[in-house]
């Protein structure tokens, strides 16, 4: 569950809660936006770092060797740039942007869409009179976003118009801080619910939440 940190500034999360407030006033749906700084800690960036690093020094001491370096017996010259290589490599895939590169898109797109349906499940967004509960999902780290829709939401809006939507949310976060793209996030769907259904019952009650729910890791 997340802690008690925050990842957006007060005046952000404010506006990502008053954004959903208003997308909900105009339509069917219960937003809950969720901001992660990381599904996972990707360890697969770690090793694939210290292989390529590895791998690397293995060609630098295979030269040295090669050379006949005369600094130190030729086993020597190849195990310590294998070493070296390895700890530069792994350290690096600590920054973000190698890591994102060493992990793939792919493989980042698919942990954020199993994280997000487990946040669906764990925050009870399914919780709804008419099932319209919509996770809005967004993960720093990764810079990958996930739309969850309950069946009442997917009756109006198939997965296909989510996941375009995802994808514009995501260039989004390249471009401003994450509570921007957050709040652009809820202004998009809640425009595209209102639009495309389900409609706002003339009794409706606030369900869930419009705070946006934070999760630093």
């Amino acid at each position: 569950m997340p802690r008690t940190e925050s990842l957006l500034r007060p005046a952000e999360a404010e506006a990502v809660r008053a954004a959903v407030a208003h997308a909900e006033s105009a339509s069917g749906a219960e937003i809950v936006p969720v901001l992660v700084e990381a599904v996972e800690f990707h360890e697969v960036a770690i090793w694939k770092g210290a292989l390529i690093g590895a791998l690397a020094g293995a060609l630098a001491g295979a030269a040295e060797v090669a050379l006949h370096a005369a600094w130190a017996p030729p086993g020597l010259r190849l195990l310590l740039p294998v070493a070296m290589g390895a700890v530069a490599g792994g350290a690096l895939a600590w920054l973000p942007a190698v890591r994102r590169a060493l992990v793939g898109r792919e493989r980042l797109d698919e942990r954020v869409a199993v994280a997000a349906r487990e946040a669906f499940l764990a925050h009870e967004v399914f919780a709804t009179r008419d099932r319209t509960g919509l996770l809005i999902f967004v993960a720093l780290l990764e810079r990958s976003v996930a739309i969850v829709a309950d069946s009442g939401v997917h009756a109006s809006v198939p997965p296909s118009e989510w996941e375009a939507l995802a994808r514009r949310v995501a260039r989004e976060m390249k471009a401003g801080p994450p509570g921007r793209a957050l709040q652009v996030a809820v202004d998009w769907a809640g425009g595209l619910v209102a639009a495309r259904g389900p409609r706002r019952r003339a009794d409706d009650a606030n369900e869930l939440p419009d705070a946006p729910v934070q999760d630093p890791g």
